[in-house]
């Protein structure tokens, strides 16, 4: 497949060298003298150094009607220059476009990526205040994305010393809780990770990766032993761009109790989101300022998020907040190498949305027919699809035990009509079936190929 991708900053840089070790041909454009000498120097690619929103640079880079390009990726950090990329390419003959979108106006409508011609727009700021909303909502857990179009979710609980679960198997599991819609996907144990079977035993200090509707999840929290949650009185917001004002909104939408406060030190912006959000208050002050914190009663907060554009003072404020006494501090950062020191650092939860961007577009690479994949499972090798049992599918009428699923491939729930269920061995899978499968990376295929999907 011939790629270019026009931006190497943290997104382009990551799917640039995934895409390259997947065997396609890449070309990447940077106008940053830095940013394209590491590129050139640590990836096998191709670079062209110039804007790539100019139809003379996109030309160097391969993007004519002569040959075209199979897939343009704009994910720079100017949303202009992303969606012009996109429009040049696209009437350049590029076969499928997608491009970033920061500002929140281009993603609140698909009509804009619709008249402009563009495949795919994505913005990366709505799914991490989305699994942000979703950490503070379900407080023991770690990690936690929205999936099933919301009505479940994937939770990530670290299993406590004295939890019922703690030295039962799977496959008990399920008998004890016939009625819990919930299955276990992934373990992290110590410096490993595995896909589970239904002879897998949980141990105390298992990281445990959790799909479950929603409205079940407290049950989930009992039997890991882990702090039962209790409704959201009290949030504290650091930061108000993109990230923080769509935090803000959501808590604002699904938590009408909640008493939602945003600190930024600019006052324009204060009272631009003065204006725009309904309840939350809006405090032009330093967030760095203890007694600005105590103040205004982050030792009983439930949450204390942290979303400026700095990953350095996002860290520090948040080790600040949980030595105040927030219940949890939530952390947003944009580099890899601060999501490495995760366990290191007094901060419950980072996220990044960098990361989500950058996943979203690996699933549309390998995978373009599927509805979504787990962002969260990226650096512990396993992926997690959803999609449609076709009525040509060899996997009709036959039981999932017989369908010879390899090990580390798991069919953890299947949407049927309005129903949604974790199915057992001898369920048999349908046409139009939505099934959301989890497998280790190197075996998304064959289990892609084997449903048929």
């Amino acid at each position: 497949m011939r790629v270019v991708i026009v931006g190497a900053g943290e997104v382009g840089y990551t799917v640039s060298g995934q895409m390259a070790k997947e065997g396609h041909d890449v070309t990447v454009i940077e106008w940053d003298p830095a940013r394209a000498e590491k590129v050139e120097n640590e990836l096998d690619v191709m670079v062209i150094r110039g804007n790539g929103a100019r139809p003379q640079v996109l030309e160097q880079a391969g993007v004519t009607k002569k040959s075209p390009v199979d897939l343009m990726i704009a994910c720079t950090e100017k949303d202009e220059a992303n969606l012009l990329s996109c429009w040049i390419g696209k009437r350049n003959g590029v076969q499928k476009a997608i491009s970033r979108a920061r500002n929140l106006e281009f993603t609140d409508s698909e009509s804009w990526a619709r008249e402009l011609g563009i495949d795919i727009m994505i913005s990366p700021e709505r799914s991490v205040a989305r699994e942000i909303e979703e950490l503070l909502a379900v407080s023991s857990a770690l990690r936690t994305v929205e999936i099933a179009g919301g009505r479940a979710g994937v939770y990530v609980f670290r299993m406590a010393e004295k939890a019922p679960l703690a030295g039962v198997s799977l496959k008990e599991f399920r008998k004890r809780h016939p009625d819990l819609v919930s299955i276990i996907v992934f373990v992290e144990r110590g410096h490993t990770g595995f896909l589970p079977g239904g002879d897998t035993v949980l141990l105390p200090g298992d990281l445990c990766y959790a799909v479950s509707f929603r409205n079940q999840v407290w049950r989930l929290e009992d039997l890991f032993g882990a702090r039962r949650r209790k409704p959201l009185r009290r949030v504290l917001l650091v930061g108000g761009g993109k990230v923080g004002f769509q935090v803000a909104r959501r808590l604002e939408e699904h938590h009408k109790n909640v008493d939602i406060r945003l600190i930024d030190m600019n006052s324009e912006k204060c009272d631009r989101l003065s204006r725009e959000l309904g309840r939350t208050v809006v405090l032009c002050g330093d967030a760095a300022d203890k007694d600005l914190l105590n103040y205004e009663g982050v030792g009983s907060s439930d949450g204390f998020v942290t979303t400026t554009a700095s990953d350095e003072s996002n860290i520090v404020l948040g080790i600040l907040g949980k030595s105040l006494g927030t219940s949890k501090s939530i952390a947003v950062v944009r580099r890899k190498a601060f999501m490495q020191m995760e366990k290191h650092l007094p901060v419950d939860a980072l996220v990044n949305p960098h990361l989500s961007m950058a996943s979203a577009i690996m699933q549309q690479v390998r995978f373009p027919r599927s509805r979504g994949q787990l962002s969260l499972l990226d650096n512990i090798g396993a992926e997690m699809i959803e999609g449609v049992i076709p009525q040509e599918s060899a996997a009709l009428g036959r039981t999932i035990m017989n369908l010879d699923l390899p090990q580390g491939i798991i069919l953890a729930l299947v949407e049927r009509g309005k129903h949604i269920f974790v199915p057992w061995g001898d369920t048999e899978l349908l046409a139009g079936d939505r099934v959301i499968l989890f497998a280790a990376s190197d075996r998304m295929s064959e289990a892609l190929d084997i449903l048929g999907v």
